[in-house]
């Protein structure tokens, strides 16, 4: 199983909040816990998420011993707009434009999609990003092209007007010119493994939406899953709270948080180059196509960034920057490191020293 260690008799009464504005840390003590945290696609050098995706409740209950699963079921969306300084997030491109009948390019116009899958640029979301990647790292692209221009332009504008509109804000006209394209990541598909109520494995702590890892997935994402996570996970979390909350009391002998001896932290400079680190080491070598090789290295390079993370965060008085960093390299080995527990690969996962994938109908391409 891909999971982390952790003790069964572990309890959430509460969590430590930082106040942005004052810089404080207040302790808010509770019967129960509810984890809503989002994903950890910020962690990469490009994604569709916000910057705020840093998954940051994943790694707080890792580092309280609950059980974490399947991180190395990272999608990554294939068609992203490629705009320099548009990384987090990358505007999207929608799925629903290859339906309509977009088709994937080279830069100079050649097709590719028939060298990887029968269905050409119909083929799944995991297949058609690492057919892109593949193009990319074999012509050296920074990029490959989505093209609409032998449709209707009229339709095309009814049917995607705000996509029509933010490339023409970019000097590009989709109906005369290709949009050039990018895979960045996208969704995660696992986190806090949590049961049928939605309660993960330290008691009176719930997890629900991409936090969690419902098993709804599996190791590939269907996108409508993510209303079945976030909704109905959270209708049992509540119905399975109320049953059990007046069960427990407030436990107040909860310290207050301690940053007696920190100081200011004046090194801005040195997170944001360490964030930046964490996005090129996950992109570089734990991105959509994988080896043992390149998963070693990013185990390496992450163990320097959290030894001198957790040096500089027990100096320093918390703040959201460092705070962002800790949980980055947190859920960055992670995925790492579950990506190098499984020896086959599998849906979002792929790596090319077990290159058979159910996807592909065990072609051994890539």
């Amino acid at each position: 199983m891909r999971v982390t260690r952790h003790s069964p008799d572990i309890e959430c009464y509460g969590a430590y909040i930082l106040d942005p504005e004052s810089g404080k840390i207040d302790t808010y003590l509770s019967r129960v816990t509810l984890m809503a945290t989002g994903g950890t696609g910020a962690i990469y050098a490009t994604t569709t998420n916000p910057n705020i995706a840093t998954g940051d409740g994943i790694a707080m209950v890792y580092r309280a011993k609950g059980i974490i699963k399947d991180m190395e079921f990272v999608q990554f969306h294939p068609t992203a707009l490629f705009h320099a300084g548009e990384t987090h997030p990358a505007y999207l491109i929608t799925e629903a434009m290859r339906g309509y009948g977009g088709i994937l390019r080279l830069p100079n116009g050649e097709e590719f999609m028939q060298k990887y899958d029968s269905r050409l640029s119909l083929a799944p979301r995991d297949i058609v990003a690492r057919a892109i990647d593949n193009e990319m790292k074999i012509h050296g692209l920074d990029h490959v092209c989505l093209d609409v221009t032998h449709k209707d332009a009229e339709e095309t504008k009814h049917h995607f007007p705000n996509i029509y509109a933010k490339c023409l804000s970019i000097g590009i006209d989709i109906t005369k010119e290709y949009i050039p394209v990018a895979p960045c990541a996208h969704y995660m598909c696992g986190g806090i493994k949590v049961n049928l109520d939605a309660e993960s494995s330290i008691h009176r702590l719930y997890a629900v939406g991409e936090c969690s890892c419902t098993g709804l997935h599996g190791g590939n994402r269907l996108a409508s899953n993510s209303l079945i996570e976030a909704v109905v996970y959270a209708d049992a979390a509540a119905k399975h709270a109320l049953k059990v909350v007046d069960t427990y009391d407030f436990n107040t002998r909860v310290p207050e948080w301690n940053d007696e001896g920190t100081m200011t932290n004046e090194e801005k400079v040195l997170i944001s180059q360490d964030m930046k680190e964490v996005g090129q080491i996950m992109s570089t070598y734990v991105g959509i196509v994988r080896s043992n090789l390149r998963l070693r290295r990013a185990l390496e390079r992450l163990d320097i960034l959290y030894s001198e993370t957790e040096d500089l965060f027990k100096r320093v008085k918390a703040d959201k920057a460092i705070c962002e960093l800790r949980n980055m390299i947190n859920v960055g080995y992670l995925i790492t490191r579950q990506a190098l527990e499984r020896k086959e690969s599998r849906g979002l996962h792929f790596n090319i020293d077990y290159p058979k994938d159910p996807n592909l109908n065990n072609q051994e391409v890539w």
